[in-house]
C-alpha cells in the first residue's frame, strides 16, 4: 500500500530548534518532508547507537560543518561583550552571513550566550543598532577564543565584570516576573551606557522611564564616566529613574543622583528590588 504524506500546519523555523511530541505522531516523517537534504542520524538504530557511543568523534566525520562552527566559536569568543557585526564575523570565519546567524541562533538555543539589544530612545543624535552578545560565562568564551591559558588583561577583565553583572540582571528580571527590557545604549560618537532598564514603556501622555547602569572594573570611580548617563537624563522624551555607577573599589559615594557602589552592594540592592 503506497503512503501519503499528510501536510501539517507547522512551518519549519528558520532556525535551530528542538521538536517535541509523542511517539507516533509523525515528528520524523514531518523532518525528512520538510528537511529533506540534512544529515540524519537515527539513534535508534542500534548499529549507529552503538558506533557513536564508542567513538562520539565519529560524529564530526559524519556531519562535516564542524570545521567552519569552530572557527565561528573562536570569533565569537573574543566578542564576548561586543558589538556584533555578522558581515565582520562572516569574512572572518569564511563562512556564509546566514551561518552566522544560524551559529549564534545555536549558542541562544543552547543558552550558551544571549543578545543585547540597543537602547533606541529616538533622540536627535545618532544611535547604535547593532546588537552585542554576552556568553553565559566569561571563562568559557575565554576557552572557545582559545585565550584560556593566557594572562587576562584589564579589558578583557573589564568585560567578565560587565557579563557577571549583565546576567545578575537578566536572571533577576526573571525570577522576579519584572519583565522589563534590558538593553545598552550606545551613540554614533562612541558614549555609552551599559545597561539601561526600561521602567515604563513611553506613552502618549508620558515619558518612558530608565535606570541606567556603567560598570568598571577599577579600584578608583572617575566622574567621567558618568556622561553618558548624565546626557542621557537631559532628554526631555525620557525619565531616568535612577543612575547607578558599579565598581571594584570599596567606597559607596552619591553624585547628583548617581549611586556609585562596589560590586557586591550593587548586587545586594539589586536583589533586594532597590535597582528596579
Amino acid at each position: 500500500m503506497e503512503k501519503k504524506y499528510i501536510a501539517r500546519l507547522m512551518e519549519c523555523p528558520s532556525r535551530s530548534f528542538f521538536l517535541f511530541g509523542p511517539r507516533g505522531v509523525g515528528k520524523s516523517t514531518w523532518l525528512k518532508e520538510v528537511l529533506p537534504n540534512v544529515p540524519f542520524f537515527d539513534l535508534l538504530d542500534s548499529s549507529l547507537y552503538l558506533e557513536l557511543s564508542q567513538k562520539p568523534d565519529a560524529l564530526e566525520a559524519m556531519a562535516g560543518d564542524l570545521p567552519p562552527f569552530l572557527r565561528f566559536l573562536g570569533i565569537a569568543g573574543l566578542l564576548n561583550g561586543q558589538l556584533v557585526n555578522g558581515q565582520n564575523i562572516a569574512r572572518e570565519a569564511s563562512v556564509s552571513r546566514s551561518s552566522v546567524d544560524v551559529y549564534f541562533s545555536i549558542l541562544e538555543d543552547t543558552l550558551l550566550g544571549y543578545f543585547l539589544p540597543a537602547y533606541r530612545p529616538n533622540i536627535k543624535v545618532r544611535e547604535q543598532a547593532h546588537l552585542k552578545f554576552y556568553w553565559f560565562d566569561s571563562g568559557v568564551a575565554r576557552a572557545a577564543a582559545g585565550l584560556l591559558f593566557d594572562p587576562v588583561d584589564r579589558l578583557w577583565k573589564g568585560t567578565a565584570l560587565e557579563t557577571l553583572i549583565y546576567h545578575e540582571l537578566r536572571v533577576y528580571n526573571h525570577i522576579q516576573n519584572r519583565n522589563r527590557p534590558i538593553c545598552f545604549y550606545r551613540t554614533g560618537s562612541g558614549a555609552e551606557i551599559d545597561f539601561v532598564i526600561e521602567t515604563q514603556k513611553r506613552r502618549q501622555t508620558s515619558r518612558a522611564h530608565i535606570v541606567c547602569v556603567e560598570v568598571k572594573s577599577a579600584e578608583k570611580w572617575q566622574r567621567k564616566w558618568e556622561k553618558a548617563m548624565c546626557s542621557l537624563a537631559k532628554n526631555d522624551r525620557i525619565h531616568v529613574d535612577k543612575m547607578f555607577g558599579v565598581y571594584t573599589g570599596n567606597r559607596t559615594y552619591h553624585y547628583d543622583g548617581i549611586n556609585v557602589l562596589p560590586v557586591a552592594d550593587f548586587l545586594k540592592r539589586l536583589h533586594e528590588g532597590d535597582v528596579f
